[in-house]
């Protein structure tokens, strides 16, 4: 069973930065597609960024590109967000999902992953 813990969250001012962790286990698949997505109080979840592990490729939303960098550290099967120039809109609960394979096209539909974290909280105040 995949088991996928976040970690890092907190509260910043705007223009600071944090670093989340997503520490994985119970994956079976040899390479995986690990992502981060965002969801705040009455919005809809939002894809954050994704590095599919294998080839180290990424991609970023456009509201957190230059700002964000996905990292992965194969060792420890830990993804990592650097969140940079935090800005308020940032605030949010943020959430790792994994699954073995997401297809690049589709790397922003959280239907895609099978398997999630609980979240950990960012607030960034003005």
């Amino acid at each position: 069973q995949v088991q996928l813990v976040e970690s890092g969250g907190g509260s910043v001012q705007a223009g600071g930065s944090l670093r989340l962790s997503c520490a994985a286990s119970g994956l079976t698949a040899s390479t995986n597609t690990l992502a981060w997505f965002r969801q705040a109080p009455a919005n809809d979840r939002e894809a954050v960024s994704v590095i599919y592990t294998g080839s180290g490729t990424s991609y970023y939303a456009d509201s957190v590109r230059g700002r964000f960098t996905i990292s992965q550290d194969n060792a420890k099967n830990t993804v990592y967000l650097q969140m940079n120039s935090l800005k308020p809109e940032d605030t949010a609960m943020y959430y790792c999902a994994a699954d073995p394979y997401v297809t690049p096209s589709r790397w922003d539909w959280g239907s895609q992953y099978k398997a999630w974290g609980q979240g950990t909280q960012v607030t960034v105040s003005s």
